[in-house]
């Protein structure tokens, strides 16, 4: 299983703590134009997550980018990057917060603080977005322009300690968000009342979610784990409808499968994930591939990225969690083309 998600429920431990960030002199960095930032968690209770940024075009890195930039470390296990209202806005799991940065300086702009355990932040308009927490079954309502939590959508039927939502996607006035620990569902928030009007129970742990061209939902499911109280099932992949809120196709993994890191390509009509190696395919597939994209010849493969320009591949090995981590870069067809060091457990990307 993913290490993020074996680490997620040690966080409940830590939520009566507090951050202590580590000051030092702020550098000048700088790096505009398009880019990939490289998120990378740390160890869980170290304090050591980073970010790093690649630029494509020159294959020139910046580690420690937000550190260099501000004087202090980002926090304990950084989760995601979303680009939103023209920042970057970085979630740290386990600190608590979302930083917004400026995406050419790293320079941070202003913070969102006393979450339970933030996720993912997905924006809804210029005031109004919404960051996603584990083990809490509210998503909070935060106003990006104030860097204030306004308010909470409560997830029916989801219990208060034991709940998880997970990655979010809008479609029109609609937000549908997968919700994880010990989960099965996909639910349906409507942004005109902030509150969730619909839902779909899928396999045990939908840990991703995706919009194709197509206007269909994909979303992998975990399966759980040996001695869940939840139970243990195969993990899967679905196609849903989201107008109708059905379940199209299921493609079912073989027992002990762990798929995780479910992207698309530029055009959206290309499935990618992880599952040891890198598979991908076709929307519009009748079965699953039978061969691998990228056979996995690293340690671990962690967590991957689609380039929604040129649909080149980016895929990061966590290597033993302790180290720096290692990202690879592929053509579309599989060639490889750049590798570099970056953070430790690198787990997630950005693109500006």
């Amino acid at each position: 299983m993913n290490l993020k998600l074996l680490l997620a429920p040690l966080a409940v431990l830590m939520l009566g703590s507090c951050m202590k960030w580590d000051y030092g002199e702020p550098e000048a960095v700088e790096a505009p134009g398009r880019g990939l930032f490289i998120v990378c968690e740390g160890n869980f209770q170290y304090g050591n997550a980073t970010l790093s940024y690649y630029d494509p075009a020159s294959r020139t890195l910046i580690n420690e980018a937000f550190y260099r930039a501000n004087g202090y470390r980002l926090g304990d296990v950084a989760q995601s990057m979303t680009m939103g209202e023209g920042r970057g806005w970085i979630v740290v799991n386990n600190s608590h917060v979302v930083f917004a940065i400026d995406p050419d300086t790293f320079r941070e702009t202003g913070r969102i603080v006393s979450f339970t355990s933030p996720r993912y932040i997905e924006f809804i308009s210029p005031t109004k977005a919404y960051v996603t927490q584990l083990w809490d079954n509210r998503i909070a309502i935060v106003n990006p322009s104030t860097y204030e939590i306004t308010g909470y959508i409560t997830v029916p039927d989801m219990q208060p300690d034991q709940g998880s939502t997970e990655q979010m996607v809008r479609l029109g006035d609609y937000v549908y968000c997968n919700c994880w620990s010990y989960q099965r569902s996909i639910i349906r928030i409507d942004t005109r009342t902030d509150s969730v009007d619909a839902r779909l129970d899928v396999g045990l742990q939908p840990t991703s979610l995706k919009l194709d061209r197509y206007g269909r939902l994909w979303t992998l499911t975990d399966g759980g784990f040996e001695g869940s109280p939840q139970g243990y099932e195969n993990a899967s992949l679905y196609c849903i409808d989201p107008e109708t809120m059905t379940i199209e196709r299921q493609f079912q993994f073989r027992r002990g499968d762990d798929p995780s890191e479910l992207q698309l390509n530029a055009t959206a009509d290309t499935l990618y994930w992880i599952n040891r190696d890198v598979w991908r395919m076709d929307v519009r597939a009748s079965r699953p591939p039978v061969r691998p994209f990228l056979e996995e010849k690293s340690t671990k493969y962690y967590g991957l990225t689609v380039d929604p320009v040129t649909s080149e591949v980016y895929v990061a090995d966590a290597i033993d969690y302790q180290q720096q981590g290692m990202i690879y870069r592929f053509t579309g067809g599989g060639v490889p083309v750049d590798s570099f060091y970056v953070g430790i457990s690198p787990g997630a990307f950005c693109w500006k």
